[in-house]
């Protein structure tokens, strides 16, 4: 366990973000996949853009994602004493249906966009 820093306000701050179904299910994806990206959340919990970046807003400045831009795009991961102790908490919450949905929308969205680069990329080489 990597745990080196859990103190009250560090276990305050995880808490009051599991207080949130939003949050939940936005921290279950990330820990489930490493990284995501804002429109990737949007797309898989069909939520708003300004509502995604509220709560995403919220885990950043709370200290639980860390994240990493590339262009236009934002990426969000789970720091490292975050991922260790909601790695436990998800342990319990699994099998709850809203959050397997949710990791089965992302593989198939994950799934056509794999797809789509394979065509465009097919179509590229036959092109030539």
């Amino acid at each position: 366990m990597r745990l080196k820093h859990f103190n009250l306000p560090f276990g305050e701050q995880v808490f009051k973000a599991l207080a949130d179904e939003s949050r939940i299910r936005i921290l279950h994806l990330i820990l489930r996949n490493k990284e995501m990206c804002t429109s990737d959340l949007e797309h898989v919990l069909d939520y708003t853009q300004t509502k995604t970046s509220r709560h995403l807003g919220y885990l950043r400045s709370s200290g639980l994602v860390a994240t990493r831009k590339i262009d236009q795009w934002v990426y969000y991961s789970l720091k490292e004493d975050t991922a260790d102790i909601l790695q436990k908490i998800y342990t319990y919450l699994d099998q709850d249906p809203v959050l397997q949905k949710d990791q089965e929308i992302y593989k198939i969205l994950y799934s056509n966009r794999e797809l789509a680069v394979n065509k465009l990329q097919t179509r590229r080489w036959t092109a030539s």
